[in-house]
């Protein structure tokens, strides 16, 4: 194959990718504009922790793309989440206290007005690094999972 006919058959399978769904994709609701109140949603608590809801996940219309917001406070003191790594990125903006952010063994202190970013794939965790509540909303993009 030439690259000419590489580039004819490119466009195809761009096309391809960006109509594949997962189940879970199948079962999210395209996301409208709008305002979303925290509290809105049952929050769910947790040792130590407790974590609610403010955007359901949904897809946006740019494509297979999941959106998801939470707001989360941790008590000082409590063991940090577990390691995970994920598909989509994760956007955390702290609103109160002090944050660890590790992201692939480096610690970030985050305070109230900081934001923290992990990228699809970093493995990371969070944890309350103050003697205070910490509280933070989080946003995350990326593809169903």
């Amino acid at each position: 194959m030439n690259r000419r006919e590489f580039g004819t058959l490119l466009p195809a399978l761009l096309a391809g990718l960006t109509i594949t769904e997962t189940a879970e994709a199948a079962d999210l609701k395209e996301l409208v504009s709008g305002g979303y109140k925290r509290g809105a949603l049952k929050p769910t608590p947790q040792a130590g922790r407790t974590s609610g809801p403010i955007l359901s996940q949904g897809l946006l219309k740019a494509g297979n793309i999941r959106l998801e917001s939470h707001f989360t406070s941790i008590e000082p003191g409590s063991e940090h989440e577990a390691v995970g790594t994920h598909l989509h990125s994760e956007i955390w903006l702290i609103t109160e206290g002090t944050l660890e952010l590790n992201i692939n063994g480096t610690p970030h202190l985050l305070n109230a007005g900081d934001v923290g970013l992990c990228v699809a794939g970093d493995r990371h965790y969070v944890a309350n690094a103050g003697k205070t509540r910490v509280s933070y909303f989080v946003v995350t993009v990326g593809p169903p999972e």
